[in-house]
């Protein structure tokens, strides 16, 4: 690491150890919330003449002070280009989750990370069944460590339930990403950062909870070397977890080991290769959730804990990772990092749903669907995703024309198998009976032989390349494309396209603080939904453009974001309510000309030394070339806002809390037997957090955590039927550090 003047070196990465605020660029917002809490003003705008730059390094990417692993941010990230940039330099919405931001909030699994982040929301169609979307649309593309994985939302096999303890932090790049990801839809890129070997002394952190429902928490974080000069180490993470639910039969086991070893070849050369096993069992598990209304069209309303899976249901999953890395540094600034990665998860699950509408006198229930007279039915469903992927890339500096730039390029290989077998069967409404008396029996299904469902395997060959010129000391261009070469093998069709992704980001400094910026770039995304007739519809294509100022105070600390956005797409698919002629799928059709548009916000990391804070704003519409709503069942606007204050005059004593706000939802949803529509909404509503941390001695704290403090009611499935979200929690921990 070593210092340089700005005009060489121009990726804003200050001197982390001279950690303060420039009063001029002190935002209101920061004086606002510093008063609010009774900060004094000249704490918090605590000055330094000295304005320097520094070389990006490993170091940069991988802060170990105390002070930056307590922040909510991280100065560096790779997650936009690949490139090392600084949250200014990045021409698109980043929004990382800490460590230190997991623990205050006790977000243990991946999916309430993203529950929790800034222009993020829910759809959840059954207890640990959730996808998550951005900006009108699913986010299909979840990466660990830059590896990437598609997702399926027909097969729900807990991308979202990876358990946080074995990831440094979480970074999700906001709208589309074909630069870094290839195909996928203009969301969101999810990458998990995993934990490595990193202490060249014996370390190690013990942790263990207990809440609500009976849970039960322990994880075991244990470091050290392997060598006596500490060049080999090695690092094992185990966890154990067990919980009931506020539904009736319902209960989660999850168990946990990852191990990785790290070694410095030379002064220059490290590798990593490591082992990721997680599996989670679910007994209870629920496919879908209440039926939402009766036949007449007024709603039902059930006790929380009603819940439509008999004891015999369950839902098993199990994911085994095995990864290596290289990163090679030369004397020039330039680096060579190497990823490889083989990925099996496999699901096994009986369940049972309920799909229909019930008489509020009878019990009786009605299909949703016209000439088709179920109400429900059970499926013996299992499956095995296999992943095979390899990331190579170089970046550095080169100079050009008297001025110092930026090069990246790369190539990726992705083989990925999805297959799935099933049996079901349908449930008459004379089988069920009267479900205004259900108990939670129904007899287990005979089950039959499983028959073949899905076997897709898709290639993704890619070569990409993007550079950062600088223009003018404070003008920088970034430019680069990815070539991808996308071939599928299905039971049904073969398909291979061929696509090139071009993107293009701007970024002006009007200062040391602020930063304006404005990026373009496409989207194609081919469609695993099938139409009416059983085909495979056709691509999404599309434009995704983003404009906005962002701003970092003590040294990158702490960093604003506002942006504008607006993405353009067709062929986009839509479910028509109906089902696939000989099957139990959906139906959809193209959309074309929708177009999703909006303004986000997003202020992260250090206030103060004593105030750490992220708080996000999103608002958007999303609307196809007719004027209709495009999932009208994701909130248009959201506000989240968590925080932590550490007492001056009680240093030992942390507090903090939040709180997530949403706007109405809503849906038009097909009516008995296919005739009409009933209106299904979900009102805005907030959900408000709270946590205290005592630190009893330098290496013990406790902490007890209070979720849902006002046990709102809300409903995370606007459809026919009701998954209610959770009820108030609290739970207790303790943290042993050594």
């Amino acid at each position: 690491m070593f210092f340089a003047p700005r005009h060489n070196r121009e990726s804003r990465v200050r001197d982390f150890a001279s950690a303060s605020i420039n009063p001029p660029s002190l935002s209101l917002l920061t004086v606002v919330i510093a008063t609010a809490l009774q900060v004094p003003y000249a704490a918090a705008a605590e000055t330094t003449n000295k304005e320097e730059t520094l070389v990006v390094d490993a170091a940069t990417e991988n802060p170990d002070s105390t002070q930056q692993k307590s922040d909510y941010n991280v100065p560096v990230t790779r997650s936009a280009s690949k490139m090392a940039l600084t949250a200014r330099d990045t021409p698109q919405s980043v929004s990382v989750i800490s460590q230190q931001r997991m623990q205050d909030q006790q977000l243990q699994s991946l999916d309430e990370v993203l529950k929790n982040t800034t222009g993020v929301t829910e759809f959840n169609s059954g207890n640990s069944r959730s996808t998550f979307f951005s900006r009108g649309f699913m986010i299909d593309n979840y990466m660990v460590d830059g590896i990437a994985t598609s997702f399926d939302g027909q097969w729900n096999l807990g991308d979202a339930l990876a358990d946080t303890a074995i990831y440094e932090r979480v970074e999700v790049v906001r709208g589309a990403t074909g630069l870094m990801t290839g195909a996928g839809n203009p969301a969101a890129s999810v990458n998990m950062v995993r934990k490595h070997a990193d202490s060249k002394e014996f370390v190690g952190n013990l942790s263990t909870s207990y809440g609500s429902w009976d849970k039960q928490r322990y994880v075991a974080d244990l470091s050290a070397p392997l060598s006596e000069s500490g060049n080999v180490r090695g690092r094992v993470i185990a966890g154990y977890q067990d919980q009931d639910s506020w539904l009736d039969r319902y209960n989660s086991t999850k168990k946990f080991l990852y191990g990785v070893l790290d070694a410095d070849l030379t002064d220059s050369t490290t590798v990593s290769v490591g082992y990721d096993y997680q599996q989670t069992n679910t007994k209870g598990a629920t496919w879908n959730g209440l039926p939402a209304f009766y036949t007449d069209g007024s709603k039902t309303h059930y006790d929380r804990s009603t819940s439509t899976a008999p004891d015999w249901a369950y839902n098993d999953k199990t994911s085994k990772k095995i990864f290596a890395s290289l990163k090679q540094d030369f004397a020039n600034g330039w680096n060579l990092t190497v990823n490889g990665a083989h990925t099996e998860v496999d699901f096994d699950s009986k369940m049972m749903y309920i799909d229909g509408y019930f008489d509020k006198t009878t019990g009786i229930g009605v299909s949703p669907y016209a000439n088709y007279p179920v109400v429900g039915g059970t499926g013996w469903n299992s499956g095995t995703r296999k992943v095979d992927a390899v990331d190579a890339f170089a970046s550095g500096p080169y100079e050009l024309l008297g001025r110092q730039h930026e090069l990246m390029a790369g190539v990726s290989y992705s083989r990925q198998n999805n297959r799935y077998i099933n049996t079901y069967a349908n449930i008459s409404a004379e089988e069920l009976g009267n479900f205004n008396n259900w108990n939670g029996y129904f007899p287990e299904t005979v089950w039959g032989e499983q028959s073949l469902a899905q076997d897709d395997t898709v290639h993704q060959k890619s070569v990409y390349t993007a550079t950062r010129i600088s223009l003018a000391d404070p003008l920088h261009l970034i430019v680069g494309a990815r070539y991808t070469n996308y071939s599928t093998s299905t039971l049904t069709q073969n398909m291979e396209k061929n696509n090139i992704t071009p993107y293009a980001g701007l970024v002006y400094d009007f200062n040391d603080t602020y930063s304006a910026y404005a990026s373009y770039t496409s989207i194609f995304k081919p469609q695993a939904y099938r139409d009416s007739n059983g085909a495979y519809l056709t691509p999404v294509t599309g434009k995704s453009y983003e404009t906005g100022i962002k701003a970092d105070w003590l040294n990158s600390r702490l960093t604003t974001s506002l942006a504008l956005f607006r993405i353009e797409q067709d062929h986009l698919g839509a479910t028509d309510y109906s089902l696939i002629p000989g099957t139990t799928e959906s139906a959809y059709y193209e959309l074309h000309g929708t177009v999703s548009k909006g303004i986000e916000f997003e202020i992260n990391g250090a206030v103060t030394d004593n105030l750490q804070m992220t708080f996000g704003a999103t608002r958007y519409v999303a609307e196809d070339a007719e004027g209709a709503a495009v999932n009208p069942n994701q909130p248009r606007t959201t506000l989240k806002l968590f925080s932590r204050y550490r007492l001056p005059m009680l240093q030992q004593l942390t507090v903090g809390g939040g709180v997530n706000w949403q706007t109405h939802v809503w849906d038009n949803v097909a009516g008995p037997d296919g005739n009409g529509t009933f209106y299904s909404e979900q009102g805005s509503y907030a959900l408000v957090d709270l946590f205290a941390r005592y630190q009893v001695t330098r290496q013990l704290s406790v902490q007890a955590n209070l979720n849902n403090l006002f046990d709102k009611t809300y409903n995370l499935d606007v459809s026919n039927t009701l998954v209610y979200g959770a009820p108030r929690s609290v739970s207790v921990s303790a943290n042993y550090s050594f």
